[in-house]
Formats: C-alpha cells, sequence, structure tokens
C-alpha cells in the first residue's frame, strides 16, 4: 500500500513527502483504511511505530472533505494522558497541516488558565488537550462538545493508569454528535482498557498490529547483570563513556533517584539534563530541548517521561532501574530505534529486579540476551525469580502418614 491509494489530499500528500514517509507503516497499513471510512477504531500498536499519523491523516482529511461554514469551537479532539505527548501531537499535526488552513490548538495542564481560555475562544479546528485541564473549562462551560465530530483517545492505558477513565467517559458522554471515535493502547490485553472501550465506542473495528520482524528486530536489547548499586553505576558510566552512545535516555523508578544520578554523574564529568513529574512545564520543555539541541546528551527519566519523550537520534536507552510492568519497558525502549533508525536498549538488573525479566520476556515475546564486560564481570551469579507459593485450599487436611500394622 501506498499513501497514493488511500485517496488523500493533495496537500496532505505533499507533507507527507516533505516529512520523508515514504510508505504507510504496519499500523497505518491497517487503521487508515477503516478511518477513512469513519469507523471506530480500537487499536494497539508499539510506541514509535506511526501511530500518531494513523489518526491524524483520517482527521484531518475529514476537515478537508467537510469544510465548516462558521467559526467556532473545535471539530476534533485528542485527549493524551501527558504534556509532553500532548505537545509533540500537537507539534506534528501543525506540520501535517501545514498548507491546510486548519487552526490547531493545545490545552494541557502546568499552564495560565486566562490564556489558554482566550486560545479557546478563537475559532478552532483540532484541540489537542489533556483530560484534567480540559474538563475544567467543560465545568466553567469555557469549552463545548456539542460541535465535536471526531474524538481521539491516545494512550488509553496510561490514562487508566493516571486515574482519568470517568473524567473521559464524562467527555466522550458530552459529546453526542460525534460521527468517530478511535482509541489507541499499547496493549489490549488488560481488562480494564476492554470495559473502557465498551463504555466510548461503537461497534469499533479491533486493530493489533504487530511490526513485521525487520521493524520489530531495530531495537537491539540486553541485560547486565548488577551485584549492587555501586556496580550498576559503574555499568552505567561505562557505557556513557563509550563514542557509539551519542544520546541517551537512562530510565529510574523515584524521583529521588533522578537528582543522586545527576550528581554522581556529574562528579564523573558527565553532565546530564533530567525529566520527573513535579517538575514546572517550562522545565519539562527546557530540559527536552537541551536534550534535542544537543546541549547534553544524556536525559535522566522518571516513567511519567516513558510515553511523552518523541526525540530523533536517541541512540540508547538504559534501565537504570527496571519498571514494574512489562508494557512501561515497552514505552521505555520505544524512545530509541524511532522512524527506520536502529537503537539499543541496555538493562541493568540487581537481583531484586530479576522477577520482572520473564515477564518483559513473555510480554516481548523474545529473549533479552545477557551480556557481559570483561573488566565489570559480576561476582554473583544471577538471581532466579521467585516462584509462586501453592495456596492451601481451606478445608483440606494434611493427610495422616501411614503406621506399620504390628504384628
Amino acid at each position: 500500500m501506498s499513501f497514493d491509494h488511500l485517496l488523500l489530499d493533495q496537500r496532505l500528500l505533499a507533507s507527507l513527502k516533505r516529512m520523508e514517509h515514504e510508505k504507510p507503516t504496519t499500523i497505518q497499513e491497517s487503521v487508515l483504511p477503516l478511518a477513512m471510512d469513519q469507523r471506530d477504531i480500537l487499536a494497539s500498536a508499539p510506541t514509535g511505530t506511526g501511530k500518531t499519523a494513523a489518526f491524524l491523516l483520517p482527521m484531518i482529511q475529514h476537515l478537508l472533505d467537510f469544510p465548516r461554514r462558521a467559526p467556532g469551537p473545535a471539530r476534533a479532539l485528542i485527549l493524551t494522558p501527558t504534556r509532553e505527548l500532548a505537545a509533540q501531537i500537537h507539534q506534528y499535526a501543525s506540520h501535517l497541516a501545514t498548507d491546510c488552513d486548519l487552526n490547531i490548538g493545545i490545552i494541557t495542564g502546568g499552564q495560565d488558565y486566562i490564556p489558554q481560555l482566550a486560545k479557546l475562544k478563537k475559532n478552532m479546528d483540532i484541540l489537542v488537550a489533556t483530560p484534567g485541564r480540559l474538563v475544567e473549562y467543560i465545568a466553567n462551560e469555557d469549552f463545548v462538545l456539542d460541535k465535536l465530530e471526531l474524538l481521539v483517545i491516545d494512550e488509553a492505558d496510561r490514562m487508566l493508569d493516571m486515574g482519568f477513565r470517568n473524567t473521559v467517559i464524562d467527555i466522550a458522554t458530552a459529546a453526542l454528535n460525534r460521527q468517530q471515535t478511535m482509541l489507541f493502547s499499547a496493549t489490549l490485553d488488560s481488562p480494564g482498557v476492554e470495559a473502557f472501550a465498551d463504555k466510548v465506542l461503537n461497534e469499533p473495528e479491533r486493530l493489533q498490529a504487530k511490526p513485521p520482524r525487520r521493524e520489530s528486530q531495530k531495537i537491539h536489547q540486553w541485560v547486565h547483570i548488577a551485584d549492587d548499586a555501586q556496580h550498576k553505576f559503574k555499568l552505567l558510566l561505562h557505557w556513557l563513556q563509550q563514542p557509539e552512545v551519542s544520546r541517551a535516555i537512562v530510565f529510574v523508578k523515584k524521583r529521588e533517584t533522578v537528582a543522586e544520578l545527576e550528581g554522581k554523574l556529574q562528579s564523573q564529568g558527565i553532565t546530564a539534563a533530567f525529566l520527573r513529574g513535579d517538575m514546572e512545564q517550562r522545565d519539562r520543555f527546557r530540559a527536552l530541548s537541551r536534550l534535542v539541541k544537543g546541549e547534553v546528551n544524556v536525559l535522566i527519566a522518571t516513567d511519567v517521561a516513558a510515553r511523552g519523550i518523541d526525540v530523533d537520534d536517541v541512540s540508547h536507552v538504559i534501565n537504570y532501574d527496571m519498571p514494574r510492568k512489562a508494557d512501561i519497558y515497552v514505552h521505555r525502549i520505544g524512545r530509541t530505534g524511532r522512524a527506520g533508525a536502529k537503537g539499543t536498549a541496555i538493562s541493568l538488573v540487581e537481583a531484586h529486579d530479576v522477577a520482572v525479566l520473564p515477564k518483559i520476556e513473555r510480554f516481548t515475546e523474545q529473549q533479552l540476551k545477557r551480556r557481559i564486560i570483561k573488566e565489570l564481570r559480576p561476582k554473583h551469579k544471577e538471581a532466579k525469580p521467585p516462584t509462586k507459593k501453592k495456596v492451601k485450599k481451606k478445608g483440606s487436611k494434611k493427610p495422616k502418614a501411614k503406621t506399620k500394622a504390628k504384628k
């Protein structure tokens, strides 16, 4: 399939060519024909596989096919869980619709209420928003949903994790006149996502597009076993000092670890930017900007950033702390190997993190290879994952030992 076969507007085709999108990705091939036919979509795809264009192209095409007759509120709404992701979708949509004469706005938390309100009062075609902030404007009757035609819910599983289930359902319910809803999630296996989709979608096409083998192998993944925290830091330092690590994102679990690790790297001559959940929005953008501009080549981040970073040419993702869940691992490593490039994901695993490895291997359907750096060889063998204890049923009695009969 090519983009030409989809009967897209010439302005969109020109934008795709300018952005060097030569042919649809796997998820785009699955979604676009059905979405262009205005079917509701329930889809999952690994991060970095072109999901954003899969919902933006049919959305923009609809707005071009049916131009508005009078100024008014947004006709299309894209809900995202994080500010960073909202900003990236807004930027991508603006590039894609460069010559389409559409007004594209963004509303997120961490910004002043009044300036954003002024944007909402203007004529708008597409609005990208985080649900927490948008619901404030809806409650104050500063944003109405009765003119909404298209609704996209991106990263629905993350929405649920962040407690936005009822908020998003309320928004979808209030948009009575919407003609199409598309919901995207990293996984469709969760019962929570299924129940959520039942509330907001109408007879959706269910699409679970896995990239072909050549796409999935673009990220080289392996594990280093670490004896302790000191050994783990030495492993991290080794990799960050390698010439092939041109731009790296280092993921940690806790906010406290961010500052601690940044200081330790600084003492070793490595300057890093950092990103964590309690930062002001301007500080978040400043940290990403330092990485993008090449002022630093290392970014330390908590999982708040796992789904919100879209930076070109990230050569390495390093899991300094392993994530709690396998799907978060996939989101983390998806920050590298984007847009057809190859990438590397390295996990530094202490004994207490070993339990998550088999879960990740089952989820990704591939084995994580163990590698050893000669001068940093671990002193201890890899710990075995804990086994589940058998739960004894209530009322069951332990069988009595047989006794030999007396002669």
